[in-house]
Order: structure tokens, then sequence, then C-alpha cells
């Protein structure tokens, strides 16, 4: 289980334990928190879930993998180094305190 902060865009935070083998997406999902939609339910096929990690999480995140770089192309505002999808963050003890930010709006 991992407790990973939500931050809306107006700075509204959200602290919620996820599970283990969810995805953050899915965690953000379960909980009730505004500002990830999630269109296509987790499969990589939009931008909808789109955050902003927090600069001290940039490193310690697995790579994105080429569909997902392909997908945040489509985001808005999208930053290099901090824009991820959650849908592709899948959640472990590793992830416990991540901070991620939502974006203005999703696309």
């Amino acid at each position: 289980m991992a407790k990973i902060t939500y931050i809306e865009h107006d700075g509204t935070e959200h602290v919620v334990d996820v599970a283990n083998g969810l995805t953050v997406m899915e965690g953000a999902r379960d909980n009730g928190v505004p500002g990830i939609e999630a269109d296509c339910g987790g499969a990589c096929a939009c931008s909808t879930c789109h955050v902003y990690v927090d600069e001290a999480w940039v490193a310690k995140l697995p790579e994105k993998d080429p569909m997902e770089e392909d997908m945040l192309e489509f985001a808005f505002e999208p930053d290099e180094t901090r824009s991820r999808l959650t849908c592709q963050l899948k959640v472990s003890d590793a992830l416990d305190g991540l901070v991620v930010k939502m974006p203005e709006r999703q696309i």
C-alpha cells in the first residue's frame, strides 16, 4: 500500500492509500479524486489522466514507454520532464509518498 497525494489545480490536496497493484489513476478514481478523468479506462489510449509528478519523484519512476510519450502529446500543457499518465504508473511500496499535481484541465 502506498500513500499518494493528489493535488488539484486549485491546491486542494487529497491524500489516499492506494493498494499495490493498482495504478495511480485507479487510486484517484476509486477514491473520488477530481481532475483525473481517465476516459479510456487505463488503456493508454487518451491523455485524460495526465498529471505533473513532483520534481522529487521524477527520477524514481520508471521511464515512459513510447505509447505514453505519444499520448502525452495530446495532454493539456505537457511538461517534458514532469508529465505522466497515471494509468501507466503501477502502485507499489516504492511509490509511498508520491505527489502528483493535476493540470488546469484535461485536454
